[in-house]
């Protein structure tokens, strides 16, 4: 099954609430939340009390992508405002053990991503701690960016290692995602695509959503 997690971070922010609301009206099953530090990664953006307020406007999973410093930090605060899978980065945590078993402890969905230069073979022992895995197609830090090819072969290696270890867990992609883009994700084995501008910027949003759905189930299938 494929799922289109629309990225808020291409909402117009003056009209959030609607637009989170017009998202339950299409064929997303998630709404994708970067939560961004300045630190980590060179922008800032929301915290948990606008998830908790956004909260109220949809009943979709609140698919909620850390990009921050030691997470750990503030993961029961995010639960509590409304995240329902909480994405990590592998390479912000300095104990990402304690870090992934922190998300598992407070009810959360556990998630795991790593950036396109990125090793996969750096995640192989938490994957067992792990609901989903993200990979990430662009540089994390900003919205709009063009899909790195080359990341394509993450994709392909963390699906293997899913598979070598007897494991069943999704793969979300994150960057770049578009009509033209998300059947290579998906041919490689992503079955979750984060896309910000491919729908936001579209002047309707519930034909974006399923252009892009059809786009990935044309490719996943051939």
């Amino acid at each position: 099954m494929y799922i289109i997690s629309p990225s808020i971070l291409s909402c117009d922010f003056s009209k959030l609430g609607v637009q989170v609301e017009e998202t339950g009206k299409t064929a997303a099953k998630y709404i994708h939340i970067d939560v961004m530090d300045g630190a980590f990664v060179p922008n800032i953006t929301i915290g948990p009390c606008v998830i908790a307020s956004l909260r109220s406007h949809s009943d979709l999973v609140f698919d909620t992508h850390l990009m921050i410093n030691e997470p750990i930090r503030y993961i029961n605060e995010f639960r509590k405002a409304g995240a329902d899978i909480i994405t990590v980065h592998a390479e912000a945590c300095a104990d990402l053990e304690a870090t992934l078993k922190e998300i598992r402890a407070c009810g959360a969905k556990v998630g795991l991503s790593i950036k396109p230069k990125t090793d996969p073979e750096t995640i192989r022992a938490y994957l067992p701690l792990c609901d989903m895995i993200l990979i990430m197609t662009v540089e994390p830090g900003f919205g709009g960016q063009s899909f790195i090819y080359e990341a394509v072969e993450n994709i392909k290696k963390v699906k293997a290692m899913i598979e070598e270890a007897g494991l069943n867990i999704p793969i979300e992609v994150d960057g770049g995602i578009t009509v033209d883009t998300i059947g290579v994700a998906a041919k490689a084995g992503a079955e979750i695509f984060v896309a910000g501008s491919a729908v936001y910027k579209k002047a309707d949003i519930a034909k974006a959503v399923s252009d892009l759905l059809d786009s990935a189930m044309q490719a996943g299938n051939n």
